[in-house]
C-alpha cells in the first residue's frame, strides 16, 4: 500500500484526471521514506558504521606486497690502495630485483583499544542523530498536517459568508423590488458581496500554500495531487483528555541524548588521551628475495631470501607535554558539554511549559469559542428571519454574520493552537512515532 501512495504522488502526470486522498498516517509513512533530511540521516548512519569497520581493520595485520626493479646507469666507484697503488674498482651488478612481503600488528596498544569503543559510539550518536530528523520530520508533517487542516476550515467559513452575503443580497433586491427596503439596504447587501470575494480568494489560495507546504516536508512533487482525509474538527476531542502523562520526562529528548553520547565519547576520549603514555607491543614479519644480475633473464637470476620476525616495544618518555595537553583539552571541552547540557535542559523545560501553557489555553479557548459560536448561530438565524420579515436591518444582519465568522474562526483557532502545540510537544519530550505497515 505504501509503494502505491508513493509511486502516485511522486507521479503528479499520472494522478492529473484524479486527486489521492492521504491519511495522516500515510503522509508520515511517505515522508519517512522520500523526506531528504532524513535520507541523510540514514546515509550518515552507514558512514560511520564503515568508519568503524576501518578502525576495528587496525586489531587485525597489516600486509602488504611490494616489488622493485633497478636498472644501473652508472655504477658506483670502489677505490682502494693495494702495494702502493691506487686501485678502482665498479660495483653492483646492473640490475637489481626485490620482491617480498610485509606484516605488521598490535599486540597491546591501551590507547587504539580506547579509539575503537569511540568509533562505536560514533555510530550510536549517529542513529540518535537520525532519530532527531525523524522526530523533527515527524513535527514538520503534523504542523503542515494541521495547517492544511486549518486553511480548509478557514476556507469553508468564508466560502459560507459569502454565500449568505449573496443569499441576502437577493432577499434585499426583492425586497428593494417590492419596495420594502431602501437602495441604500441593496446597496449594502451588493457590497457585502463584494467585500465577501477576496476574503473568499485569500482563503482558497491559502489551502493551496498549506498544501504545498505539507507536500514540501514530504518530499514529494508540488504538482503531485494530494489531499488530506481528515477535518480540524476531527481533533476536538483531545482539548477535554487532558495533557500527556509523561509531558515533564525528557529522558526521550535527542538533543540530552546526543549530548550524553558526546560526553561519553569525551569521558573515553579522556581515557584515551592517558592511554598514550603507556607503553605499546606490536609484531612485525617480513619476505623478501633480491637478485642483482648484469642481463634481463629473469629465469636465470640467482634469488637470495631475507626474513626476519620482530616485536616492537614502544615505551613514551618525553613529547614535550603534547600528551598532557592533550588531556586537558579533552578535560575543558567535557566541561563545555556540561554547561551547554545543563542550558539545552534548561530551555527545553521553558519550551515544555510553553507547550503546556499554549494547550491549556487552547483548551480554555475552544470552550469558551464554542459557546460564543453556539449563541452566534442562533443570533444570526433570528437576525436572518427577522430581516426576512423586515423587522431588523441589513446592519444587523451583517454584524450577526460578522460575529458568526469570528466565533467559527476562533474556535478552529482553538483547536489549531492545541494540536500544535501537542505536536510540539511530543517533539520535545521525544516520543517516538511508530509507522504502521498496512
Amino acid at each position: 500500500m505504501l509503494s502505491v501512495l508513493i509511486a502516485a504522488a511522486l507521479c503528479p502526470v499520472a494522478q492529473a484526471d484524479s486527486v489521492m486522498t492521504i491519511t495522516l498516517d500515510e503522509a508520515m509513512q511517505i515522508a519517512l521514506s522520500e523526506n531528504p533530511s532524513v535520507k541523510v540521516a540514514d546515509k550518515e548512519i552507514e558512514v560511520k558504521k564503515y568508519a568503524k569497520k576501518g578502525s576495528y581493520a587496525a586489531l587485525f595485520p597489516d600486509v602488504n606486497a611490494s616489488g622493485s626493479f633497478n636498472r644501473t646507469l652508472k655504477k658506483q666507484v670502489m677505490t682502494m690502495d693495494m702495494g702502493g697503488q691506487s686501485i678502482s674498482i665498479e660495483v653492483g651488478r646492473w640490475n637489481t630485483v626485490n620482491g617480498g612481503i610485509t606484516a605488521s600488528m598490535p599486540l597491546v596498544n591501551a590507547q587504539l583499544w580506547k579509539s575503537l569503543k569511540i568509533s562505536g559510539e560514533d555510530v550510536e550518536l549517529a542513529v540518535e542523530k537520525a532519530r532527531s530528523s525523524r522526530l523533527e520530520m515527524v513535527n514538520q508533517v503534523k504542523q503542515a498536517w494541521y495547517g492544511v487542516l486549518l486553511a480548509k476550515e478557514a476556507d469553508k467559513v468564508y466560502r459560507s459568508v459569502y454565500d449568505n452575503a449573496v443569499q441576502n443580497c437577493e432577499l434585499t433586491e426583492k425586497k428593494y423590488n417590492a419596495s420594502r427596503a431602501s437602495e441604500l439596504d441593496l446597496t449594502r447587501a451588493k457590497t457585502s458581496v463584494a467585500n465577501a470575494v477576496p476574503g473568499m480568494y485569500q482563503a482558497e489560495n491559502a489551502v493551496y500554500l498549506a498544501l504545498w507546504q505539507l507536500k514540501a516536508v514530504m518530499g514529494i512533487d508540488l504538482d503531485a495531487a494530494i489531499d488530506v482525509a481528515d477535518s480540524l474538527n476531527a481533533y476536538s476531542g483531545e482539548l477535554g483528555a487532558g495533557l500527556l502523562p509523561d509531558s515533564e520526562d525528557l529522558s526521550g529528548n535527542s538533543a540530552l541524548r546526543q549530548l550524553e553520547m558526546q560526553a561519553a565519547q569525551l569521558a573515553n576520549s579522556i581515557k584515551a588521551q592517558k592511554y598514550a603514555n603507556l607503553p605499546s607491543l606490536a609484531l612485525a614479519a617480513s619476505y623478501t628475495v633480491n637478485a642483482m644480475e648484469n642481463e634481463l633473464n629473469f629465469s636465470q637470476y640467482d634469488w637470495f631470501p631475507y626474513s626476519y620476525v620482530a616485536l616492537s616495544l614502544n615505551i613514551p618518555i618525553f613529547a614535550g607535554g603534547k600528551r598532557h595537553s592533550a588531556v586537558r583539552q579533552a578535560k575543558l571541552q567535557a566541561e563545555e558539554l556540561d554547561i551547554q547540557r545543563e542550558n539545552t535542559e534548561r530551555q527545553l523545560r521553558i519550551a515544555i511549559r510553553q507547550s503546556l501553557s499554549t494547550m491549556e489555553t487552547a483548551a480554555k479557548s475552544y470552550t469558551s469559542a464554542l459557546e460564543a459560536l453556539e449563541s452566534a448561530e442562533k443570533a444570526y438565524d433570528i437576525a436572518s428571519k427577522s430581516y426576512e420579515v423586515g423587522r431588523s436591518t441589513l446592519t444587523d444582519l451583517n454584524d450577526a454574520q460578522l460575529a458568526l465568522t469570528q466565533a467559527r474562526l476562533s474556535a478552529s483557532q482553538a483547536i489549531y493552537n492545541f494540536v500544535v502545540a501537542k505536536a510540539g510537544l511530543e517533539s520535545t519530550i521525544g516520543t517516538d512515532y511508530i509507522a504502521e505497515t498496512r
